[in-house]
C-alpha cells in the first residue's frame, strides 16, 4: 500500500518534457509574449489575463499548432510507467494544468495514457477568446485552472501527491499533502515554506513515494496568495 489516495501532476514541463505553450508562442507568438509572463512573476497580473492575452497571439489553426506540438513536444518517457505502478496499487492519477488544454490528450495519447482525467483550460475556435476558464474558481480570476481547487476535491481519497515544476504549480503544492518539485518550483516552495523532495524524472518519484514514512501534509493557507477579483 501506498501512503497516498491520489497524485496530481502538472503538464507543461511536468508530464512532458516540454513546455508546450512557450514553444507554440516562440514558434507562432508575437515577440512580446514574454512581457506578459514577466508581469505575472511580478504578481502584477494574474495566470487567467496571461493566457488570454497569449492565446489570442495564436493565429494559426489548431491543427497547426497541434502538429508542431506532437513533433516537438514529447511525453516524458519514465511518465508511462509511473502511471501503471501507480494503477497497480489503485492510485490514480489527474493531470492538472493552468495552461491551453488542447494538445495535453493528443500527447497523453502518443503514450497511450488517454484515459486519464485532465483538469484544464478549454480552447475554442468560435470567434471569442480562444480560451475559457472551465476548471476555474467560482470567486477568484487569479488563475485560469484553480489549482488549488483540484487539490482540495483530489483530497476526498485521502493524502494528495503534487507533482510540478513551475510558478503556477505554486498553487497546488500549498494544499498538497506531498510535494515532489523540480525547477522554478524548487525556490518557490523554499520561499512558501512548503516541504518538498526533489525529483528529475518520474522514476525519481516512484522511488521516492516507495520510501515514504511520513506525509508532512499540507501548509495550507486560509486565502490562496494567487487571489484576485474582478
Amino acid at each position: 500500500m501506498l501512503p497516498i489516495g491520489s497524485v496530481l501532476v502538472d503538464f507543461d514541463g511536468t508530464a512532458c518534457l516540454h513546455d508546450v505553450a512557450e514553444h507554440l508562442l516562440i514558434e507562432f507568438g508575437d515577440p512580446s509574449w514574454p512581457e506578459w509572463d514577466h508581469a505575472w512573476e511580478r504578481g502584477e497580473i494574474g495566470s487567467h489575463e496571461v493566457i488570454l492575452a497569449q492565446a489570442a497571439m495564436l493565429a494559426e489553426p489548431t491543427d497547426a499548432l497541434l502538429a508542431f506540438a506532437l513533433r516537438h513536444c514529447p511525453v516524458d518517457p519514465t511518465f508511462a510507467p509511473f502511471v501503471r505502478w501507480l494503477e497497480d496499487f489503485g492510485v490514480p492519477v489527474t493531470i492538472v494544468s493552468d495552461g491551453f488544454g488542447f494538445y495535453i490528450e493528443p500527447l497523453l495519447r502518443t503514450s497511450a495514457l488517454e484515459h486519464l482525467p485532465i483538469i484544464t483550460n478549454s480552447w475554442s475556435e468560435d470567434g471569442g477568446p480562444r480560451v475559457h476558464f472551465e476548471n476555474g474558481h467560482p470567486e477568484c480570476i487569479g488563475c485560469g485552472t484553480c489549482k488549488m481547487a483540484a487539490v482540495l476535491d483530489a483530497r476526498a481519497l485521502g493524502p494528495v501527491a503534487y507533482v510540478g515544476e513551475g510558478g503556477s504549480d505554486r498553487f497546488g503544492a500549498i494544499y498538497s499533502d506531498v510535494v515532489f518539485a523540480k525547477d522554478a518550483l524548487v525556490d518557490i516552495a523554499k520561499a512558501d515554506g512548503v516541504p518538498f523532495l526533489e525529483w528529475r524524472t518520474f522514476d525519481d518519484v516512484r522511488h521516492q513515494l516507495e520510501r515514504l514514512d511520513e506525509i508532512p501534509g499540507p501548509i495550507g493557507a486560509q486565502r490562496c496568495p494567487g487571489w484576485r477579483t474582478a
